[in-house]
């Protein structure tokens, strides 16, 4: 499959959140089945996150944590995009599941983010701005609480394209992950080993780098462990093309992928 230079979406940035927390079983992730229908992995088992916004460079808001020069060279973009991305993490994850990634104080953070409900409607709904939101309630972003954990390109080929920044971060002791946004259609958390397995039986569609998530995940055995770890983020950029009339996606680690057999998305090619 090819397309010509001058019509290949530029990819728009984008920051995921994969949370976790330690469950009776271990090492436990969020996630999120998309709603299906939607213009961009619709139907998929994901985890939170989107595109980032303008507003999500707001220079005024209060940090705390690593610089975002330290971000900056972690991820290899400029510092202004490394604070976007950051803040994109933080919005996102509070716009899709509830959780917010931010205190009153640089060593604090919020316990109990239902007061927000309304301002997180309204956050989705692209009526208020995330730096609206927390320069009125006095809110610092905890950077701290995230680590950066990997970079995905969406293929050349698709039509929406994206540059995913993907971060870990343990759900905040008394916060609640929840399901309440119009893109998700369900919600669970599952330890990395029984997500694929539900996989495996067809219950679930993973993309690539989900699925990459799942599996590099799997190793550790708790929060400490992941939160401790210092992955080295080098871009992906996996290469979309057609075997046989379907669609198959190459990229590093790929064998296990397709163990399980066709794929939901590999359907006749798109050429």
């Amino acid at each position: 499959m090819s397309e010509e230079p001058d019509l290949v979406p530029t990819p728009k940035d984008a920051s995921t959140v994969i949370l976790v927390r330690d469950g009776d079983p271990g090492l436990e992730l969020f996630l999120l089945r998309r709603v299906g229908g939607m213009a961009f992995a619709g139907g998929m088992t994901v985890f939170p996150g989107g595109g980032v916004d303008l507003s999500d460079a707001d220079a005024s808001l209060e940090w705390a944590g690593p610089p975002v020069e330290w971000w900056a060279e972690r991820f290899g973009v400029d510092p202004s995009r490394a604070k976007a991305l950051v803040c994109a993490a933080v919005r996102e994850t509070f716009e899709e599941c509830g959780v917010l990634l931010a205190g009153a104080t640089h060593d604090t953070v919020v316990a109990d983010t239902s007061q927000y409900r309304a301002d997180r409607e309204r956050l989705e709904k692209r009526e208020l701005t995330f730096g609206e939101f927390l320069t009125r309630e006095n809110l610092v972003i905890r950077a701290d609480l995230l680590r950066p954990w990997a970079n995905w390109i969406t293929p050349i080929g698709e039509k929406r394209r994206y540059d995913t920044r993907f971060f870990v971060a343990v759900v905040p002791s008394g916060q609640q992950a929840d399901g309440e946004t119009s893109e998700a259609a369900a919600v669970s958390w599952h330890t990395p080993e029984a997500a694929i397995a539900q996989w495996r039986r067809g219950e679930s569609i993973l993309l690539p780098p989900t699925w990459t998530q799942l599996e590099t995940l799997s190793r550790f055995t708790d929060t400490a462990s992941v939160l401790a770890a210092e992955p080295e983020i080098e871009p992906i950029l996996p290469l979309l093309h057609t075997v046989d009339g379907t669609l198959r996606v190459d990229f590093p680690g790929m064998d296990g992928y397709y163990e399980a057999g066709p794929h939901p998305w590999a359907g006749p090619s798109r050429a």
